[in-house]
């Protein structure tokens, strides 16, 4: 452009207008030459940007759920669709909202709460109680802090704080329960005939016939794509440690860990709380001290539990008396940690203020550190250092393999020679798969994927879990192809059979519909159809003895009109027709209906109406909040 507008022009004003260009160009141009400006972020919620870890952190999460859920059957590839992706970001945007929406309107998880719930937790409970040694181990194990865990359960519980209150202030209604068990009770009086097949039915069918049948229908008569593969596998239960370790080995250890073999201080204690609501005012502040502090007076061991009882506003803990459990550094907050450890045996606190409310705390035992020896400990230190010998074993057999046959991608032959494994092989199987390793969705896919089938490499290496994998090559390839028609030949022509049949009988409904339409008797038209009518008094959704077909046709239909029975076709699902004819209609009897029936019903659907009104609710913060969908970084 530059050097066209040179030609066209010459003197002082092309040296004003080049030198204009080429300043906006310096000052803006060059920029977009040497950087790339897009967006990092997978969506954006108002101001806050979910990020591309957050999102693969929640997809890994639903993977491995969904793996441990489904076992072999783990299906990986849904996760790479479009829908599945798509549905994931929606899930962390209507998470946002929720959370922005606590920020509005000042909605928080108290402490107590999140204490409470971890409390809960089975995988920290011995004996049905906390146990802070199993909560201390399993942090260990996750490398995680109480800090980090804690904020992870708030962060749980904080999207469940507004559905949670919409579902807590929705009432279903006397009518609406009423309305709901009419319809479930409702009563009907039923008739119906089956029609019988058809006598005089063509059974022949000629070969042009059955000729454009197969061709129409080819797909239905397929020999499936079949593959069978070979395979090197590297399976760490059949892997034995090199040498067993030695007690100096186990030693250093020992010492080196001995943090994990030290049983804590532990503190027996019981509490009162008084509640101190969020953002109080001061003088709730004041009421709630009072309230502590006239509690606190006069109170002694003897009838602390009582009291709890009585006063305390833990709900969780003031069934017990008040009972806490053994507690160690680290579990409470840092306020009710410090008054707690600052007590002596028998020691009952002054009221002591936490971000949950006022505390007042009886140390009723105290339970020294103290270290486990190495002989009680040496057979578990084994197993662990057995353990991780043969899992960097797994690792760096499984690593070779992975780089040897990644770096010779067309044969498995390198890598079994330079490793010393043994190639397997597998029969024929089609994308269902078959037994054993064939059955794991993961080989399957790998098996039928264009760089494996098409292209003719290896695999990468295959992860079956529990320190076992492959790497497996094509050996053979069966493409799909159709069956012969003279070896589908029988089955063609019951096909042709049973459509005619299906067809006949269709149309006697509809001549015994019209009839029925047309004012004929129900006993008449089964007569003369050869059938034999049946009824049902006060049919009801359960309990009916009925064919499916029938039963959910029968409350499908509109009520009679003036005494005039409603009918319908109905198709059975095995080859045969039926008439039905609903005469009567009442409501049911909701003086049978138990008490605790009703309670439930009421509670199911104040749940179902609250999960609607949460639907609801995210439309309107949506609608109301910019979002922004990178589909590009999904």
């Amino acid at each position: 452009m530059l050097q066209a507008m040179r030609n066209k022009m010459h003197g002082w004003p092309a040296t004003i207008v080049l030198g204009l260009a080429v300043l906006a160009m310096s000052l803006f141009g060059m920029e977009s030459y040497f950087m790339s400006r897009s967006d990092s972020f997978v969506a954006k919620v108002g101001k806050h940007e979910i990020t591309q870890n957050d999102y693969q952190s929640r997809m890994n999460q639903l993977r491995q759920q969904a793996s441990a859920e489904q076992g072999d059957h783990f299906d990986a590839s849904i996760f790479e669709k479009p829908e599945t992706k798509q549905r994931v970001v929606d899930a962390l945007i209507d998470q946002q909202l929720l959370l922005q929406a606590n920020d509005d309107w000042g909605m928080r998880v108290a402490d107590q709460s999140v204490r409470d719930y971890i409390s809960q937790i089975p995988v920290f409970q011995v004996n049905n109680q906390f146990d802070p040694t199993s909560y201390r181990a399993w942090l260990a194990s996750q490398r995680k802090t109480p800090e980090t865990f804690e904020s992870e359960i708030r962060s749980s519980l904080s999207v469940q704080l507004l559905p949670d209150a919409i579902t807590g202030s929705t009432i279903a209604s006397d009518a609406q329960v009423d309305g709901y068990l009419n319809l479930l009770t409702q009563r009907r009086d039923l008739s119906y005939f089956v029609l019988p097949k058809p006598a005089q039915v063509d059974s022949v069918a000629s070969d042009a016939q059955i000729e454009t049948y197969y061709k129409a229908h080819q797909a239905d008569y397929m020999n499936p794509e079949q593959v069978s593969v070979k395979y090197i596998e590297v399976n760490g239960a059949d892997l034995k440690p090199d040498t067993a370790p030695s007690d100096e080995d186990l030693k250093k250890r020992y010492q080196d860990e001995k943090q994990r073999f030290v049983q804590p201080e532990q503190r027996l204690v019981s509490h009162i709380l008084i509640n101190v609501p969020a953002n109080a005012t001061p003088d709730q502040q004041k009421a709630a001290l009072a309230k502590a502090e006239k509690i606190a007076a006069g109170l002694n061991q003897s009838d602390f539990a009582k009291v709890a009882e009585q006063d305390s506003e833990d709900l969780g803990s003031r069934r017990q008396g008040g009972d806490l459990g053994w507690l160690e550094k680290g579990v409470t907050n840092a306020a009710f940690d410090s008054a707690m450890f600052a007590l002596q045996k028998g020691e009952i606190s002054k009221p002591i203020l936490s971000p949950d409310g006022y505390h007042i705390i009886w140390l009723r035992d105290v339970r020294s550190g103290e270290s486990k020896p190495f002989d009680e400990v040496r057979d578990q230190l084994v197993k662990e250092a057995s353990a991780a010998d043969r899992d960097r074993k797994y690792n760096d057999i499984a690593g070779k393999l992975s780089d040897s046959t990644y770096q010779n991608p067309t044969s498995l032959e390198p890598a079994a020679t330079a490793m010393d494994l043994p190639i397997k092989s597998t029969a024929l199987f089609s994308r269902k798969g078959g037994e054993g390793l064939l059955a794991n969705p993961k080989v399957i896919a790998a098996a039928f994927s264009d760089d494996v089938l098409v292209q003719g490499n290896n695999s990468g290496l295959i992860d079956l879990g529990n320190d076992h994998s492959v790497v497996i090559h094509v050996d053979k390839h069966v493409a799909a192809a159709a069956r012969p028609l003279a070896e589908v030949r029988a089955d063609v022509t019951q096909k042709i059979i049973d459509e005619r049949t299906v067809a006949a009988e269709k149309k006697l409904s509809d001549e015994a519909l019209a009839r029925l339409g047309k004012g004929e008797a129900m006993p008449v038209v089964a007569a003369a159809m050869g059938a034999q009518l049946k009824s049902v008094n006060e049919a009801t959704r359960q309990g009916t003895n009925l064919p499916a077909p029938l039963l959910t046709q029968a409350f499908l239909m509109p009520h009679p009109i003036a005494g005039k029975s409603q009918f319908a076709a109905v198709d059975m699902k095995d080859g045969t027709y039926a008439l039905l004819a609903v005469d009567k209609v009442q409501d049911g009897d909701l003086t049978k209906i138990p008490p605790e029936q009703r309670d439930a019903l009421r509670q199911q659907m104040a749940q179902a109406y609250g999960s609607e009104a949460t639907r609801e609710m995210l439309e309107l913060l949506r609608a109301k909040t910019k979002i922004k969908i990178n589909n590009s970084l999904m």
